[in-house]
Order: C-alpha cells, then structure tokens, then sequence
C-alpha cells in the first residue's frame, strides 16, 4: 500500500496519510458490502451488486466472505499474471477476487498450522464448480512445485473432467450440473507444496441414469462416448452414434445443448484418465460398463398369456452379458424372475412386466453407481500421498474444498431434492454455528456491549428431516422396514400422523384451502430456511430401499470385468443382512462430512446465479433477492456491521505491531492489554475505532487496520538493520564458538584415531612376522597351522606373480618356475593357459590363413628333417597359383570344361628318351593333374592310379610322378623339375589324398619309361644346381650344398 506522506504531532506520534486508494477501489459500487452506508436495506445491497455486475465485477467481500455473481461468459480475469497479482498480498490489499480466498486460505494454513477449508454453496448454476476448479488451478499453480508435485498438479486439475463427465449433467436450470456432491481436501507439506489429495462424494443421482425431466439430459459421459467414440470403439461396443436409438437418452428429448461440444468434451475425458493413471484396459472395462448401461435401457420385455415376463431383445441381452462380463442366460433369469426365501428354502417366482423393468432400472442404476464410486477411489489412489517420497505426514495441512448440489426446487420433488436441499440446510446450520452465533459468542465472551442480531435459525428444520424416531428420514426408514404392504401413500399418511403438527411441515391434508389448490394429495410441503418446497412421495420408498435383487446381485458378483468385481463382491450374494437405506446412509456422511468442516478454520465463497436463462449481463432482481435471503447474507452483513470486522489476540496484535511504539519495542515485560493499550494509544486509534476485551482487541473498520498496516511496512526498513545488525554481530559470535569447538573435537578425534592406528599397526606387524618366521620353519612339513599363512602367502605371491608374466604367444614356452607346493597346479595352469592360448589363436585365424597353415603342417610332416631345402620354404607362403589365368590356353581350360584350375606352375619335363628337358605347364585339378604343351595336353595323371611321389632328399627341385606302366593312356613315369618343389608337392598331395605317399629318397630314383624298362636319376652334391644325363644312361642331378649359418 503506497501512502503519500507522514505527518508528526507535537506528541510525537507518527500518522500515516494514505491516498484515496480506497476510494478509488471502490468506484463502481463498494467492493466490501461491510463499508456499504446504508448496510440494514436489502435494495442497497442488491443494487450494490447490479452496478458491479454490470462492470463484469463479479466478486464482492462481506467481511471474509466472498460473494461471487455466475456472469455466464468467460472473463480475462483468470490469467497466470492475475495469480501472481493475488499472490502473497493482503486480503484487502487489492480487488476481490476467487484468488484472494485462496491465497488467504492457504497462507493461514501455513502460518498458523491448521487445518483450512473454502465452502462453496449456491443453488444449481450459480457457478460453484466453476468456482472450485479456479481454485484448484491457483494452487497448482501458485504452490511451490518439483517434478512429483507437477505430476500431482496435473491430476489435481484432470480430476475435474473425469468427475464432471461421469457426474454431471444438463438440466433446466444448469448445463453442467454436478449430480453429486464432492469434498475435496488437497495436503500440503511443511513447505507448503501439494503432496497429495482425497475426494468424497455424496448421493449421485442415479435415477438419472434411467429417467430425466424434459429438457435435461442424462449424464455427459454416455453423449461424449457416442459423439466423440472413435468407429472401432463405437463398433466393438455395438453402439450407434445416434443418441436418440437409446431409450435412457431420448427421455429428457435434448440429446444436444449449445453450450456443450460433447467430441471435444471426450478427448479432454480421455486424455485426462491417462494423465491421472488409467490403464487402457481399465479404460476399456470402464467403457464397457458404459455401453452396458445404454443397452439396457433398450432392453424389452413382453408379456405372455399367463402373465409371464419375457425378454423380446436376445440382441441386447447378449451385447450386455457380453460387456459386463456375466453369462447370458443367468442374466436373463435374473431379469425375468426373482428369488424369495420362506424358512429356510429358496423359491423362483417370475417377474411382472412392471417389475421386471424395475429390476432392470435397478441394475443399470446400480452398476452405474457402484462404478462412479470406483472412479473415485481410483482418481483417490493417484492422489494419494506417496509414501517413499513423503516418509512423514505429520508436518502436514490440510486445504478442504467442499462444491455440493445447490438448493433445488424443481417442478416435480422427489427423494433426491429432499436429500439435496436436507444437504444444504445443514450447511447453512453450520453456517450459521460458525459465522453468525459464534460471532455474537466472542463477543459476549469478551465481555463487549454487543446488540444481539436477529437470524432465521433453521435447526427448527434440520431437527424436523433428522430427528431419531421422529424426523422424516427415521419415518422413511420405518415405513421401509416394516412388515405387509407399504407403499408412498402410507408413508405420507404415517407422517401427517407423527410430524403434522410441525410448523415448517403441510399436506394436502393439514393445508388451508389456498394452499390445497396448489397442491396434490401425493405431497408434503416443508418450509426451507431458502423457501417453501412441495415434495411428490411417489418413488420415495423404492429409493430409499435402493435395493437390486439378490439373484441380479449373484449374476454381477460373477462378472470378468474387474471393476465391477470389484464394486459387487462376491460376499454380497451370499449376505442375508439387509444394506442401510439410502437416507440413513446419506444422513451419515453429511454428519461425518459436518465433523471434518468443524475440525477446519472455515471460508466462504456465495454464489449468487442472476438469472434463468443462462444469459450474460441479465441480472433478476427478484431470482437475487430470493438467493440473497436463504444464503443469509443479510444477516451477515448485519453481524460484521453490528460488531467488529476484525479482531486479534493481544499476544498476536503486540507481537506484529509492537515495532510501531517505543514503550513496547523490542520487548513487552508487563500485562498484554497495557501493553495493547499503549500501542493503540501511540498510533491514535479513535474510540469508536476499537475495543478492548478480555483477551482480543476488536477494530471496528478495516482502514484503521490498513493504516497500522502501513505504518509497519514504513518502519520495517529501520527494523531490518537493527536485526540485521544484531543478527549479524550473534552469527560470527556463534559462528567462532561452533568452530573453536569444532577444533577441539576435530583435534582430540585425530590423535586419538592416529594413536590407535599405529598401535594397531604395530600389533598386525608383530603377529605377521611372528606367523611367517614360524610358517618358514614349518614349511617342508604337511599342511597345518603352523605353516598355513606362510604357505598360502608363497602360493598368493606365486599366483600373482604369474597373472603378471603369463606368456602370451603360443610360441613363448617360458613359464616361472613353481614353489614344492605348486608344482602340480602349474603345471595344470600352463596347460590350460597354453589351451586357452590356442584356442584364441585359432578364433582369431582367417580362412585363407588357416588353409595356409593346413598346407604347412603337411608340408611339415612330409619334409620336416627328410629334405635339405624345406627350412627355407617355411617361412615362404604357398601361392594359389603360380601361373596366371592368361598364361594358361583358352583351348587348353576349354578342353578341361568345367573342371577348375587348383594350381598351376611352370616345370621343366625330362622325356623319357635321353632325358631331354621340355618346358611344360603343370596343371592341378581336383581330380587328375595334366602337363600342358602350350595349347595341348601331353599328358594326364589321374589321382586314382597315381602310385606314388619320389623327390630327392637334398635342395633340388626334380619330382617324380609314379604311375602305372600298363595303362596304355601313360607314357611312364613323369620327371619334372620345377622351383616350389615343396609347395608343388604338396598340394599334389593333398588334392590326391595321398600324402602319405610321398617319398623322400637320399639317394637315387628309379624311374619307369616304358613298360618293364627303368631309368635311373642319380642325385649328388655340388656347387650349384645342374642336370645332366650322364654315364651309363642316368640321368645326373647336382644339387647345391646348404649354405652355413
């Protein structure tokens, strides 16, 4: 609050001069009725209202409590700036506002740490829902959040769709009204951040389920599931999208309303159970229960020449078994016919076809109940404080939010107007306790001139409805329970007998000749706090009864769907108690609700609706005036006028203003009240301004309270350095000391710990030398105390010693020589290491390599120590081929066809006339082996008949092909020379699997050239390589000497 100046009066005392911001606030009309001049005239109250309303100000304070108009359009008056406007700030600082009751609610919950509750009341369309979810956005909102509390946030505000799909709907006098009635109460931690929340609901208007007024509608949900309801959807659950194919739809004949889109309404719904945790098959079992209900109402029944009922749609009766998960047959038993028990046996005794439609009415009302009340447990479990995260409640508050039915008064009552406007008279009892009377209460009690305020107190009538043995709702429950014929009639007969002296109570009977002509003889009259109702008994009974056959209840217990064997446990079959009735049971919840609205500190939001129709700027001065009398706001007023608007404990006033006052600053020694009075003297309070009583101080207007206001934020600033001052100077005193001590402990802790450690040291030291020295005299003996440490310390050191120095080529055979008691297990272990070795070399070898090293390993076991010429070879690869494709004749690989080329090499052929030298090409196929003339083959070796493979024992390269002298096809053995004599043979071998074969001969070679004639190759050693025929016939070969290393 800003202030233009400060005057200072010769006694010192500092008044703060404050703009005419209050009178600037209040320009079109007053913003607080408790300011308004003429405070006693009901006009001046309702004209107060007009001309606000007029300004799309729709909010307006008594006192604390906030009256807000239903102005049936949007308003830009809900944005996140205006939340951070009402945030934290005084509750008269600024306008009135939906967002200052909650500001202030929440900001008394966390300085004083009770428990806090907003009451919500208003008839139907008076805009209490919309009142509640503007609630709930400013908390989500506003609250000190993570990324839990986001997710808690969220489910906070999708709740309200969810509830409102499933439990609102359309009627004359509102198009989303809530059908039920719902306490909410949101938790907050220590820190003042949602943690979690609980919803109660009361008395769901199930009859809707099966009958509406017309113009009304039955409950959103079934007109979003049709409109919005993908195809498949619709399809599995054999629904239409025409809500007029349904018989539990076209009742009220108003299957669309303006103001609803039902496909956008149905997103919203089915976005929202994902956000708060619906599972899909939960989702699913939900819709299914929904179908079921619309199916039947389409459910018929006949009539046949006996009177016996009977199902004409087997379609509906199957769709419906098959969405409830229950079997057909048993489903259609329980429908038709009903099972009485006479002592002790159970008779089957069909149904009439009124009947028969009752128990269906009864089975869609009770599975769409039972389901509602499932909804909200669930919605309950995911608002449910989260243990891991919130080990704790007990630092907890809690903020109860209360939207329930409004008063009602229809053109035909029934039992649920009587529960609805029952509901609401008791709020307005506890209304009254908690506003009104104990008001005039404190006052008394402190001991003020207090001039009594003259109220409607409505007890009178809440003891009428709730009195044991004698209120209507004991009556109700009598006439239900007793034995014979009961019916409606008689129930209204046994209460013109019992109550029809009370003069809030009238029938048709008890009623003078001008109220007879406005009434029938099905109806009683009660005399509201809000006005005259006529109530029709018809259907009393059976509603309050609120019963489902037994043999229904055995059909539903058995159902798949998990929801609804849930909602109808199977214990309920078999119990033969009878439930509690429906009024007795709502008559509870409204107590237990009351105890937990008592427990709380109350606010209140009045809605006031200002016209029928439903149109913005409309504003029925007669509608209003009738809303303003039963909401008591008259009443009110008249209290928070008569008395004090504002009041405070001495201890909690001289506590915040004491800085205001040099007697009380910083600290007051003697009585409270001197020392209120002290205070109030220094800052010029008028008399008329305040009263002193007996342990409060009472201020009659809010600007005096707004002025001492300001005077404090003008002296917080001098304030803030005298603490800060003094805090500072505490704080490093506090802070050396805490330090100093600090030292020490830290000090004493470490020596200690360092003392301890090397003796412990010492100790381990000593015991370790003494059980190796020990062990090391022991150590050639057997295994045993004595020398078990030792030994094991030899084996560790051995074995990590070794994990060290493994080797790691297969080809590195070192290995650390073992200590006596390892041997064995090194030996083991190198065995394994070298395996795993091996194994590891051979996972890592490639394909090509591997056939290279196949090769090797025959070449190896053929020449190894036979041939002078193999250790240069080893180191040398074997080639495919030593011959390219183009060196080898097309006619020659055409001749072959489709035999493939395995290896190819020049050689040098010696005939096997004198042994002259021919150039041939040796061509290895997989078969049989040619040696090629140029473009003709000479000759060819089959594998089959090769005999044997003779190469000399020093470094030469003549190799002899043996083959056999009596095929004609042969021309005798084949002597070629060539320079891969090792790589040729080889893989000669090993294509003709026949190395074994092979022979290395020292010394000469005999050869066959012809059939029983022989040849002879001499071999020596020589300088260099040479071949030559020489004496004798033979054919000479030098081979050069292995050259020294």
């Amino acid at each position: 609050m800003r202030y233009q100046g400060r005057e200072v009066d010769v006694e010192g005392r500092v008044r703060l001069v404050m703009e005419s911001a209050l009178t600037a606030r209040d320009r079109v009309g007053v913003q607080d009725f408790v300011l308004l001049e003429n405070y006693n005239s009901e006009a001046a109250f309702i004209e107060n209202l007009r001309r606000r309303f007029r300004e799309n100000l729709i909010y307006t304070y008594i006192g604390s409590v906030l009256v807000s108009v239903n102005p049936y359009k949007e308003l830009e008056i809900y944005s996140k700036q205006q939340m951070e406007r009402y945030r934290g700030v005084s509750f008269y600082e600024i306008s009135p506002h939906i967002y200052a009751v909650s500001d202030n609610t929440y900001r008394a919950m966390r300085t004083e740490r009770k428990d806090q509750c907003i009451l919500i009341s208003g008839e139907s369309g008076a805009g209490k829902t919309e009142a509640s979810k503007k609630i709930l956005l400013y908390y989500a909102v506003t609250c000190p959040t993570n990324h839990h509390l986001v997710t808690l946030g969220d489910r906070l505000l999708q709740s309200n769709p969810v509830l409102e799909a499933f439990g609102n709907a359309k009627t004359l006098r509102n198009d989303n009204s809530s059908r039920f009635g719902k306490y909410m109460d949101i938790q907050f931690d220590f820190k003042g951040a949602p943690i979690g929340g609980h919803i109660l609901n009361y008395l769901l208007e199930k009859s809707r389920v099966v009958h509406q007024n017309h113009g009304e509608r039955n409950f959103h949900i079934f007109y979003q599931l049709l409109d919005g309801g993908e195809d498949d959807l619709l399809n599995s659950l054999n629904l239409e999208r025409n809500p007029q194919s349904y018989s539990y739809l076209v009742k009220g004949n108003c299957p669309r309303v303006s103001s609803i889109n039902d496909k956008n309404s149905w997103k919203v719904v089915m976005k929202a159970l994902d956000v708060i945790g619906f599972t899909p098959e939960e989702v699913q079992k939900l819709l299914n229960i929904i179908a079921s209900v619309l199916h039947l109402g389409n459910t018929l029944f006949g009539e046949g020449e006996e009177g016996e009922t009977y199902i004409t749609t087997e379609t509906q009766l199957s769709n419906i078994a098959k969405l409830l998960g229950v079997d057909g047959l048993a489903l259609k038993e329980a429908l038709t016919h009903k099972k009485l028990t006479a002592k002790g046996e159970e008779m089957i005794s069909p149904l009439s076809f009124e009947q028969a439609v009752s128990a269906r009415d009864a089975l869609a009302k009770a599975v769409y109940g039972r389901t509602f009340s499932w909804l909200v447990e669930k919605i309950n479990q995911s608002l449910a404080v989260k243990e891991e995260l919130y080990h704790s409640s007990k630092g907890s508050s809690v903020i109860g939010l209360l939207d329930i039915y409004g008063f009602e008064v229809l053109q035909c009552n029934s039992f649920e107007q009587f529960c609805i406007n029952y509901c609401n008279e008791k709020l307005q009892q506890l209304f009254i306790e908690l506003t009104l009377r104990s008001e005039q209460e404190e006052y008394e009690t402190e001991g003020l001139a207090w001039e009594p305020v003259q109220y409607f107190d409505n007890k009178i009538i809440c003891d009428l409805i709730e009195e044991k043995h004698k209120g209507i709702i004991s009556i109700l429950d009598e006439e239900c329970l007793r034995p014979g014929e009961t019916c409606d009639i008689s129930f209204l007969e046994k209460l013109e007998d019992t109550v029809g002296g009370h003069p809030h109570f009238v029938t048709h009977k008890l009623a003078n000749g001008k109220a007879r002509r406005v009434m029938s003889r099905e109806e009683f009259r009660l005399l509201h706090y809000a006005g005259e109702v006529n109530y029709n008994v018809n259907g009393f009974l059976d509603k309050n009864n609120d019963l489902l056959s037994r043999n229904l209840k055995e059909v539903v217990c058995q159902s798949d769907n998990q929801i609804l064997s849930y909602c109808f446990r199977r214990e309920e079959a078999i119990d033969q108690k009878r439930p509690g009735m429906a009024a007795y049971q709502f008559k509870n919840s409204l107590m237990k609700l009351m105890e937990i609205l008592m427990s709380k500190e109350p606010s209140y939001v009045r809605c006031i609706k200002p016209n029928d129709a439903k149109q913005p700027g409309r504003f029925d001065e007669v509608l209003v005036r009738h809303q303003v009398k039963y909401l008591g706001l008259m009443e009110n007023l008249r209290v928070r006028r008569a008395g004090f608007a504002y009041r405070r404990r001495f201890e909690a006033f001289l506590q915040r203003y004491k800085p205001l006052c040099p007697e009380t600053w910083p600290n007051w020694h003697g009585k409270l009240v001197d020392g209120v009075s002290a205070l109030v003297s220094h800052l010029g309070y008028k008399a008329e301004e305040f009263k002193l009583g007996r342990s409060k101080i009472f201020i009659r207007f809010p600007k005096t309270l707004f002025t001492t206001e300001d005077a404090l934020e003008a002296k917080k600033p001098e304030i803030a350095v005298v603490l800060q001052k003094s805090w500072r100077g505490y704080r490093e005193w506090a802070n050396y000391q805490r330090i100093r001590h600090a030292v020490i402990v830290i000090q004493s802790a470490w020596r200690g710990m360092k003392a301890r450690r090397r003796a412990k040291r010492r100790r381990q030291a000593a015991e370790l030398i003494r059980r190796l020295i020990k062990g090391f005299i022991y150590r050639h003996e057997d295994y045993c105390p004595e020398n078990q440490y030792f030994l094991d310390h030899v084996r560790y050191s051995f074995l990590k010693k070794l994990s060290k120095n493994l080797p790691t080529s297969v080809l590195d055979k070192s290995w650390l020589t073992p200590p006596p008691s390892l041997v064995e297990a090194s030996e083991h272990l190198q065995t394994l290491h070298m395996r795993n070795m091996v194994i590891n070399y051979c996972r890592r070898v490639q394909p090509e390599w591997k056939k290279q090293m196949m090769q090797k390993v025959v070449a190896s076991e053929i020449f190894k120590d036979q041939k002078d010429n193999y250790p240069l070879s080893v180191g040398r690869l074997f080639l495919d081929s030593r011959l390219e494709r183009e060196q080898i004749s097309l006619k020659v690989l055409q001749t072959l066809g489709s035999e493939k080329v395995q290896y190819g090499i020049s050689v040098i052929k010696y005939d096997r006339r004198g042994f002259k030298p021919r150039a041939r090409q040796l061509l290895l196929m997989n078969s049989f082996a040619v040696l090629v003339d140029r473009t003709k083959i000479k000759q060819r070796i089959d594998y089959a008949i090769l005999r044997g493979i003779s190469v000399s024992s020093l470094m030469d390269g003549m190799v002899v092909l043996h083959v056999p002298c009596e095929d004609n096809k042969q021309k005798g053995d084949a002597v070629i020379h060539c320079s891969h004599v090792i790589e040729l043979v080889t893989k000669l071998s090993m294509l003709a699997g026949k190395t074994s074969y092979v022979n290395v001969s020292p010394g000469s070679i005999r050869v066959a050239v012809a059939r029983n004639k022989e040849g002879i190759i001499d071999f020596i050693r020589g300088s260099e390589l040479k071949v030559a025929k020489g004496k004798r016939g033979h054919l000479v070969v030098i081979a050069p000497r292995i050259a020294a290393t």
